[in-house]
């Protein structure tokens, strides 16, 4: 005779413990996330699938969201998500590009890194100009790209990124780092090195990024100094280390991860902390700094989670697998870029096919009051 299973009595307090361990520790447990669409929702179609993974994202001071996709081909866009203007624009396609590395935004113009069978390309196009409103009348225009031509032979590009003016960004390829400008897509080769990993820019507007025998190399813009094995990396699983960076825009510390998940914080001065906390799982994929201070990233591969780290409370804190249930319910494995956007939300690019933003707004921390003064 066959046992029969009794239904589970949800009013018991061990099965609603269990309960929430397992479902509220798996999936985002604080803060809220949103899944956007590629699209202006109920106007436009989205990016079609296989052209829809978001590997680059940049923002404007004002927290407008540019970036690109890879995948059968590349699509440049920028995403709107003040007062009314809830929606997504693709700005158009690449020719002959497969892959987009990075996004650099401008004063007045932006710049997408892009790689193809043909080779690498710099693709410049000025700012989208905004709507008034979405309310009524609307429209968007797609403007013709620029595309300005990578030296040495159209080496493939790695990284990007914007110098603290917005008017430079520095890329590096497999055999050289290159300065951009951002509005006339000039282009300068400034030295020679084999292009590894993401690039960052201190608060000083130096660039580095990682150099051979586990150190950053640096570069002085204003000196136009490139200095080799400037900085030696802290003790840590570097051979394996995904290679990312994050910091609060203005002046802070940087931050990156080594193939063990450790986070470490490179200050202004050049000196890198110790470990100051382990992420839940490797590898520690894409950061991003919120107003406050706080990083906050994705781990894992397949089935990513994101991770908070407070400097303030020295922890790490494991906030789950993201999911949005705001009107269609998504779930995201695979994050290609993160950016902060205006109001200190975290805008994650899905690497994925038919690829959303995820818009993260965390959990506003409470402070304790200090004693009044007698």
């Amino acid at each position: 005779m066959k046992s029969v299973k009794k239904p589970l009595d949800w009013h018991d307090p061990e099965v609603r413990a269990l309960h929430d361990k397992i479902v509220h520790g798996s999936f985002i447990n604080e803060g809220m996330m949103v899944a956007f669409p590629m699209c202006f929702p109920g106007v436009t179609v989205p990016i079609i699938a296989d052209e829809s993974r978001i590997t680059a994202l940049d923002a404007t001071r004002e927290g407008v969201i540019y970036g690109g996709t890879s995948g059968k081909r590349v699509h440049l866009f920028v995403g709107m998500f003040r007062a009314d203007m809830g929606a997504v624009h693709d700005m158009g396609v690449v020719d002959g590009a497969e892959q987009c590395v990075a996004a650099s935004c401008g004063p007045a113009g932006f710049a997408a890194f892009v790689n193809g069978p043909g080779g690498a390309r710099i693709v410049i196009r000025e700012l989208q100009r905004m709507p008034f409103s979405l309310i009524q009348e609307w429209g968007f225009t797609r403007k013709p790209f620029r595309y300005s031509a990578v030296p040495a032979g159209g080496e493939r590009i790695i990284h990007a990124a914007t110098d603290p003016s917005g008017r430079r960004a520095f890329a590096t390829t497999l055999k050289h780092l290159l300065a951009v400008e951002i509005e006339t897509g000039a282009v300068e080769v400034v030295g020679e090195l084999r292009g590894m990993g993401r690039l960052a820019v201190d608060a000083r507007g130096a660039v580095l990024g990682f150099d051979e025998g586990d150190t950053l190399w640096r570069f002085d813009p204003a000196a136009k100094k490139l200095d080799r094995r400037a900085i030696a990396l802290p003790d840590g699983d570097w051979a394996h280390a995904p290679k990312v960076w994050a910091r609060r825009r203005g002046p802070g510390l940087l931050y990156t991860a080594d193939g063990k998940g450790d986070i470490f914080a490179l200050d202004e001065e050049g000196r890198f902390s110790g470990p100051l906390c382990r992420a839940t799982l490797t590898p520690v994929g894409p950061m991003a700094v919120t107003h406050d201070g706080r990083v906050f990233g994705f781990c894992g591969d397949e089935i990513s989670r994101m991770f908070c780290y407070d400097p303030d409370a020295g922890k790490v804190t494991d906030i789950g697998a993201a999911v949005s249930v705001i009107q269609r319910r998504r779930y995201g494995y695979v994050f290609g870029d993160a950016v902060v956007g205006r109001d200190g939300e975290i805008v994650f690019g899905e690497d994925d096919d038919s690829g959303h933003l995820w818009l993260y707004f965390p959990r506003i921390v409470e402070k304790t009051a200090k004693p009044a003064r007698p």
